[in-house]
């Protein structure tokens, strides 16, 4: 699984139990890094 740490929505994504949830939350908080113009690779090493 992917080791993306952060918080989105108000929610810590690494305290989200429910794996579905989460996964929604992965893909949530990729999408508005990479909005922002943040390579894939900074995103993924940095969190």
């Amino acid at each position: 699984m992917l080791f993306i740490k952060g918080g989105i929505c108000d929610y810590r994504i690494e305290e989200i139990e429910t794996p579905l949830t989460r996964q929604v939350r992965y893909l949530d908080k990729l999408i508005d890094e990479l909005a922002k113009d943040r390579k894939m690779e900074k995103i993924l090493s940095s969190e």
